[in-house]
């Protein structure tokens, strides 16, 4: 069948009061009367109603046998209709044609749990219009993000996510066959943008997949994310890096403020407020202080901080500041990579941070360390074989200038700017330890 009338959006229903159109999209809900017929219809912009007085017509058999998230597409008229919630309007159907029944009933409703949502995550986000929403605001962030980056003098790099060594210290990482030999998933760029930064590439900048090979099964992580990663050349601290950071998220959550503020408060029930600079610093020795005096860590001997103590010194900083957001700086060597650059007064601790953003870590930065000699010595502290590094190690040998960076989550970011409870939410298709379909 050859349809000629071009679709109208739902949206744009009220500038063709009066008209004949055409609109597509999924039978929401189904109202069969003795007298009328009431069938809602769904499409990515918002929900019509068409109404249809029984009348033995084939028009009417036709909607009596309509399903629930059936693609159709029904062409009719326009009328204004005070009585009607939805825009005050409705279709008075001509004609309807069923572009795909769908088989009834569904295998999910409002009531079905986050698991089984995650089977059928196609009509979960089709259904809810939450779900569209975030990754509306998702692409704002991004494209912000990018927008900020660009301005910024950034160049937008490819980095390869199959490594030939899983040479980073920290997460476990997926080994795989690679023809002959294996290879393993990336855990971030670290060291590609670093050696793009040994390439002359001032700048860099990245938003792409990252792979955990981590057994945690948290509200907040996942063994495939999306990360955005920085790498900022010819820097004087690691000041410069969180002062690049904070602006650039300030400039994204302007954006996404601007352009999705009032549907997130109506659909989240979040405010949407764009964060004042400088965020607030503290280091982490400080932040322990703080904690252990209200209890945390009653034996002393946790080096880093756990999900509570994130909680705990973002509760006070909250209190004391007004903030949201703090950088924890100054970690310690040992819960650190070797590749991040130390202070000349303090071989104990590093010059590197998390951004967490209400209680909840976003971001991990630092100043690297650029120099050759220090990066042999630091990795033989930490009891490291070098040997299969030395296409990273070899950038540091012929005039890397200094340089640092960050890696940021995005479904971490989406997650707390949407009062997510769960990073699953934050995400299109989730992948987690137990999930690896759909």
């Amino acid at each position: 069948m050859i349809h000629t009338t071009s679709r109208v959006l739902v949206s744009d229903l009220r500038e063709h009061v009066g008209h004949t159109v055409s609109i597509s999209g999924w039978v929401n809900t189904l109202r069969l009367q003795r007298k009328m017929q009431f069938v809602l219809v769904r499409d990515h912009t918002g929900t019509v109603q068409v109404t249809h007085k029984r009348d033995d017509s084939e028009l009417e058999q036709q909607l009596e046998d309509l399903t629930t998230e059936s693609a159709i597409r029904i062409t009719g008229r326009v009328v204004d209709n005070p009585v009607v919630k939805l825009g005050a309007l409705e279709i008075i159907p001509e004609s309807i044609e069923v572009l795909n029944r769908a088989e009834s009933p569904l295998p999910i409703d409002e009531h079905t749990g986050i698991e089984q949502r995650l089977d059928w995550r196609f009509l979960d986000v089709r259904r809810r219009p939450t779900a569209q929403l975030l990754f509306a605001v998702q692409t704002t962030l991004e494209q912000a993000m990018r927008e900020y980056a660009y301005a910024q003098g950034c160049t937008e790099m490819h980095t390869p996510k199959l490594m030939g060594t899983a040479s980073e210290s920290g997460a476990e990482v997926f080994k795989l066959g690679y023809f002959d030999r294996s290879a393993y998933l990336a855990q971030s760029p670290q060291f590609f943008k670093q050696m793009a930064i040994a390439a002359g590439i001032d700048r860099v900048f990245e938003i792409g997949p990252v792979f955990r090979a981590e057994p945690s099964f948290t509200s907040r992580h996942a063994t495939e994310f999306t990360g955005v990663d920085v790498e900022l050349a010819w820097i004087n601290s690691v000041e410069d890096v969180m002062a690049f950071e904070e602006q650039m998220l300030t400039h994204a959550i302007g954006k996404v403020a601007e352009a999705h503020g009032d549907a997130i408060r109506e659909a989240f029930g979040v405010e949407v407020t764009v964060p004042e600079t400088p965020f607030p610093r503290i280091t982490m020795a400080e932040a322990q202080e703080i904690l252990r005096a209200k209890g945390w860590d009653p034996d002393g001997i946790k080096e880093d901080l756990d999900p509570e103590g994130e909680r705990g010194i973002s509760a006070h900083i909250k209190e004391q500041t007004g903030h949201e957001w703090v950088f924890i700086t100054h970690y310690p060597t040992s819960i650190r990579p070797f590749y991040h650059m130390r202070p000349t007064d303090d071989s104990s601790v590093t010059l590197s941070f998390d951004l967490l953003w209400k209680g909840l870590e976003v971001t991990t930065g630092a100043q690297r360390e650029h120099r050759y000699d220090m990066l042999l010595k630091q990795a033989a502290e930490k009891g490291m074989n070098t040997e299969p590094m030395q296409d990273y190690l070899n950038c540091f040998r012929f005039g890397c200038p200094p340089h640092g960076g960050l890696g940021m989550g995005l479904g971490r970011v989406l997650m707390v700017m949407l009062g997510l409870d769960t990073i699953r939410e934050a995400t299109f298709l989730f992948r987690g330890p137990n999930r690896l379909t759909p």
